[in-house]
């Protein structure tokens, strides 16, 4: 009897600092997320499906359209809607490039573009992590676009430096900090969105194990 109550005890405080930790912890996750969709612009490019071709080809645009537009975009004083006209003006240019990469490939796909907002899952570049939800985005159709997807950032210009050393370089850093307040680049910075959110379900995982074990 005592250790059933002891069992119950100890559910009831990990019952409540999940509660504390969820009511606390989303609103949070959730305002620095919008915060940070105001002042982005991102890059979201839909493979016509899963097969590895297909997947190989969106990889081959992505590129040829990064490249093309890193001279135009990759501007440290350059503004977010500066960055959004500038994409909406080369809209056709990138277009036909990226049907010019597909030809080549030996495909027909058609491909559409337009600035859009998309939901996005969390996304770490390098040691920058950008919280899930919904952002604007220059989004890149290839044919059926039924595939996985690829996104990077064009404002601030994060799709043109390489982070898969597991950091960003300090000048894109910088350039992100500029355009966010203290509170949310600090949060990104150290990856502390994605952490909350993974502790919250392990607690919760953790709580429904302790019930099924009773």
């Amino acid at each position: 009897m005592r250790k059933g109550k002891t069992i119950l005890a100890i559910l009831a405080c990990v019952a409540g600092f999940i509660c504390t930790y969820y009511f606390s912890e989303e609103p949070k996750i959730d305002e620095i997320q919008k915060e940070i969709a105001e002042k982005v612009l991102r890059f979201h490019v839909l493979a016509n499906s899963d097969s590895d071709e297909d997947q190989e080809l969106k990889l081959e645009v992505k590129k040829a359209v990064v490249d093309y537009l890193d001279s135009y975009l990759n501007q440290e004083n350059l503004t977010l809607e500066e960055t959004k006209t500038i994409v909406e003006t080369k809209k056709d240019e990138i277009i036909q490039l990226a049907e010019q990469v597909i030809r080549e490939n030996g495909y027909d796909y058609s491909v559409n573009a337009e600035l859009t907002t998309d939901y996005f899952p969390i996304k770490t570049y390098g040691d920058v992590t950008l919280p899930a939800g919904e952002y604007e985005a220059f989004r890149m159709n290839i044919g059926e676009a039924e595939g996985k997807n690829w996104w990077c950032i064009l404002y601030p210009p994060l799709c043109f430096v390489d982070a898969s050393y597991g950091y960003l370089p300090d000048d894109s850093k910088k350039m992100l900090k500029n355009v966010l307040d203290e509170e949310c680049f600090q949060a990104v910075a150290k990856g502390n969105t994605e952490g909350k959110v993974e502790v919250r379900f392990k607690l919760w995982d953790m709580l429904c194990d302790c019930f099924s074990k009773k």
